[in-house]
């Protein structure tokens, strides 16, 4: 693929990601396993892609200064002018001149004469005189939002949540590619040998301290490995570990997954269980779960029983202290994956986050019942929000006077989560830039024996 061909390429995918609310890493993953993308390209594919979205804001704010802003323009040529942005500002791979004649040839076979002299016009003023300083933007918060490129409202209510200095690191934390951790199938192999064989394949790796299942690749293409297609080792951020960790789901019990899709926590779940038990499985949307089914089968997992059903009215299908243990991953924001989908941060709103919230209360008011007397409970999410996180099970609590936070949760934790800035009296919130995870809360409840 030339450099033509590749840019171009780009540029399809920045615009099916805003046109169409793709999510990035699945229409890349698409297109490096469809367009025949020279392996040498695929990542600088990936980089300009990524970082063109993250630093969408940001781009966008210095190409204010140069292009009318009641100017309408395509979102071909948004995407085009600001992919070329930011390989100009964040990229030294490519020289300037070099960008602005592959976006002006593109141009060209998009549109017009008119939009390519645009395009190249654009281009030159900004090699000629650089981008603004944003040092200019005297509001402390409104500054972050723009050199960081996240929504004013979000920076806002994280500095009201957490305080200024924990929000900036959280922005300047989702600028950067999270490194990729695994988790081994135990039942089939070590850590120890799945970390030798790794690193016999070129990879560079080290042990995760939230799980001893977890390990972190440093360094190489984990999915291109004979380990990860045998279904030996399976990709699974480490701070999504920790649930199937703190649940304490021993062989032989019953346990209910209430959001399981796409199946990495169950799947781990299993595991944990040493495939002895039974476990019940549940997505609102019966396509995922065919997800849930093929994890299990990759793995060789035999106790997971998925089924298409609402969290919320699972009562419908089991009786009450019908489980031993009951995970309630619930949807959420998904803040907290910023870095891995920077789409989302433009493309939720505070309403989101109150929506989900009451969703969140429903499903942990539909799963309350259904735990044994001394059952343990955990609700996790995938996002940095206290609406969705602490104020739910402060909420839930209140309302059910049978459940308490299990104080042992934080006993147990690893010993460098124990000192966590996110440690409440309703669990553990895990910020991105602490431990190079996914921004990710949960906490452990039990239902008295009274």
């Amino acid at each position: 693929m030339n450099d033509f061909s590749l840019r171009n390429t780009i540029v399809d995918l920045l615009v099916r990601i805003e046109k169409d609310h793709g999510f990035s890493h699945l229409l890349i993953d698409h297109t490096l396993r469809t367009k025949q993308v020279d392996p040498r390209d695929e990542g600088l594919l990936t980089e300009i892609v990524y970082g063109t979205i993250q630093r969408q804001f940001t781009i966008d704010y210095y190409l204010a200064a140069f292009v009318d802003p009641k100017k309408k323009l395509d979102i071909w040529v948004k995407s085009l002018l600001r992919m070329s942005v930011y390989q100009m500002v964040f990229l030294d791979k490519v020289p300037d001149h070099a960008i602005i004649h592959e976006a002006v040839e593109i141009a060209k076979k998009r549109g017009h004469k008119g939009i390519a002299s645009f395009v190249n016009g654009v281009l030159r003023t900004i090699q000629r005189k650089g981008v603004p300083d944003t040092a200019s933007i005297e509001d402390q918060s409104e500054r972050l939002a723009v050199e960081t490129s996240h929504p004013q409202w979000l920076v806002d209510r994280w500095v009201t949540n957490y305080g200024y200095p924990i929000a900036k690191e959280m922005c300047e934390a989702n600028l950067a590619r999270k490194t990729m951790s695994v988790r081994i199938q135990p039942l089939r192999i070590t850590r120890e040998e799945a970390m030798k064989r790794l690193n016999e394949e070129g990879l560079e790796t080290r042990q995760s301290i939230f799980s001893p299942q977890g390990i972190i690749i440093e360094k190489g293409n984990v999915l291109k490995t004979a380990l990860f297609q045998a279904g030996y080792i399976t990709i699974q951020d480490q701070s999504s570990m920790l649930v199937a960790e703190m649940l304490h789901a021993a062989p032989g019990m019953d346990v209910l997954d209430a959001c399981s899709a796409p199946g990495g926590k169950v799947t781990h779940i299993a595991e944990k269980m040493e495939d002895n038990g039974h476990i019940y499985a549940y997505d609102l949307h019966k396509k995922k779960i065919k997800e849930v089914d093929e994890k299990a089968s990759l793995l060789q997992l035999s106790i997971i029983d998925a089924q298409a059903g609402d969290a919320r009215k699972l009562q419908a299908y089991h009786e009450n202290e019908s489980f031993d243990r009951i995970l309630v991953d619930a949807p959420c924001s998904g803040l907290g994956v910023i870095r891995g989908k920077p789409e989302i941060k433009y493309d939720k709103q505070l309403a989101d986050v109150e929506r989900l919230s009451t969703i969140q209360s429903d499903i942990l008011q539909g799963v309350a019942p259904l735990l044994k007397k001394g059952g343990l409970l955990i609700y996790s999410t995938c996002t940095v929000d206290k609406q969705e996180n602490e104020a739910v099970v402060k909420q839930f609590l209140e309302d059910h006077l049978n459940y308490k936070v299990d104080e042992q949760f934080f006993n147990e934790l690893p010993n460098d989560l124990k000192t966590s800035p996110g440690i409440s009296q309703e669990g553990l919130q895990i910020f991105p830039q602490t431990n190079d995870t996914d921004g990710f809360f949960l906490t452990r409840l039990v239902k008295s024996e009274k």
